[in-house]
């Protein structure tokens, strides 16, 4: 149970469900989950461009010749690349910075991709980079860091809006989410 407590979003009753149906699994079962899992950890690497995950130096995405190479997605982790592949609605590329500025956890720009993402937007060709960060303290940070270091990019800037989610009740929404949703109107 201390194993899987350490994974994120697992507490103490999801750590021991899960530990008990390991227990109630075939032995052969367990060794295939535990072989797949550590085999998985080794293979995969940082791709050499957009630093998402990879099996190779390069991932399928900034190999892929069709996708959009004058468009940037900026983002804080890997795993936000598969939230916007997911959406089919973006077909360009991807930067991921390996985390958001954050110096009460000590995380510092220094320590984010930020050297690799100002390497590609001067030799690249970018019509659009999106900063595609999350709307967080730590996220907002980012996004201001950015845009100070973006100030001499002549292409279009943009992030993500806010606002109200679907299926969303205005009665329950927090004024801030109901004070972006009404900034971020759009025209009918």
């Amino acid at each position: 149970m201390a194993q899987f407590k350490k994974l994120p979003g697992v507490g103490d009753k999801s750590a021991q469900r899960l530990a008990f149906y390991v227990l109630s699994m075939a032995e052969s079962e367990v060794t295939q989950f535990a072989t797949e899992m550590v085999q998985t950890r080794r293979s995969i690497q940082y791709c050499s461009t957009c630093y998402s995950i990879s099996r190779q130096d390069r991932c399928h995405i900034c190999t892929n010749p069709s996708r959009e190479q004058d468009r940037l997605c900026v983002l804080s982790e890997p795993q936000d690349v598969f939230s916007i592949e997911k959406t089919h609605s973006f077909r360009g590329v991807y930067h991921v910075l390996g985390g958001l500025i954050s110096p009460l956890d000590g995380v510092h720009p220094e320590m984010l991709r930020l050297p690799e993402l100002m390497s590609r937007i001067q030799s690249g060709a970018f019509k659009e980079i999106i900063l595609a960060i999350n709307p967080t303290v730590e996220g907002d940070s980012t996004v201001m860091y950015l845009q100070s270091m973006l100030q001499s990019y002549q292409g279009k800037l943009t992030k993500l809006a806010h606002g109200l989610p679907m299926g969303a009740d205005i009665d329950y929404a927090d004024e801030l989410t109901l004070q972006k949703a009404l900034e971020g109107r759009v025209v009918l």
